[in-house]
């Protein structure tokens, strides 16, 4: 008896966060399908009593799917660049000797602009976006993002690049291999689940920015699916069943992501997959 407590326990626990973690889930999953009369209604549903489609269709009548593209341009253009930029950087302050302990005032610097609030660098961003005719663009927006994906890359990588054995790169040099080639056929291959791992954290932070998109965009076609979802809520009305219906919509991409590359997370975690 006693046994089965003690194993029972566990398992009552697991069980009740996780229907406290799933219950917003369910309830937003229910609300997008209510229609407009019964999700203000005062009496408590778990479920509609009429299921209805209509919130889903009018999504897609309004423009969903293009909104959807824009930001997913958007959130592998920025993935992409800060890991292409970031990877090198990383590799420079784990193997390079700098002088004067630059690598740390460096690694000091990128923190220091990674916990900058936004809205410090919204106005110079602006400024050099407008002069560099990329304002209201999505590959503007892209590159205002390095800002903060960046920092936070090269964060990650540079823990992962230290994990890589030197020895390998070394018996590398004594085959002749250049620096390029190590990175490539050496490096990047031995870290590869650290790699994606950042590419996920970078990604989410990317599809989830919502301030530098709505001051740097201002055509309701090139709108990223956050600044999207704002206009649901207005002075006069809010819009719960689009608002429940996008919010299940947008949030598909990132689980099936971030399911899909679950055994690189947890690898990357674990060691550089070695």
């Amino acid at each position: 008896m006693r046994r089965a407590l003690r194993g029972g326990t566990p398992l009552s626990a697991a069980l009740l966060v996780t229907i406290i973690a799933l219950a917003p889930i369910f309830w937003m999953v229910a609300t997008s399908f209510k229609p407009p009369g019964e999700y203000v209604s005062t009496s408590l549903r778990l479920w509609p009593r009429d299921p209805t489609l209509v919130h889903y269709r009018e999504l897609f009548a309004e423009g969903f799917l293009a909104r959807l593209w824009n930001s997913l341009v958007v959130t592998a253009g920025s993935t992409a660049l800060a890991i292409l930029a970031a990877f090198p950087a990383a590799y420079a302050l784990a193997r390079l000797r700098f002088p004067a302990r630059l690598d740390a005032a460096f690694l000091l610097l990128v923190l220091i602009v990674k916990l900058l609030p936004p809205i410090v660098v919204a106005v110079p961003l602006f400024q050099i976006l407008r002069g560099l005719g990329l304002l209201d663009s999505l590959p503007g927006l892209i590159l205002a993002y390095q800002v903060y994906t960046l920092p936070f890359a090269i964060w990650m990588l540079l823990g992962f690049v230290r994990e890589v054995p030197w020895e390998l790169e070394e018996a590398a040099m004594l085959d002749g291999a250049g620096l390029p080639r190590r990175l490539l056929l050496i490096v990047a291959p031995v870290m590869r689940a650290g790699i994606a791992a950042t590419a996920v954290f970078v990604a989410v932070l990317a599809w989830n920015e919502f301030l530098f998109a709505l001051l740097f965009i201002q055509t309701p076609s090139r709108f990223t699916l956050p600044v999207w979802i704002a206009t649901f809520i207005t002075e006069d009305e809010t819009f719960w069943g689009k608002l429940m219906g996008i919010g299940l919509l947008s949030s598909l991409p990132v689980m099936l992501v971030v399911g899909y590359l679950q055994r690189w997370l947890v690898t990357g975690f674990g060691g550089t997959g070695r």
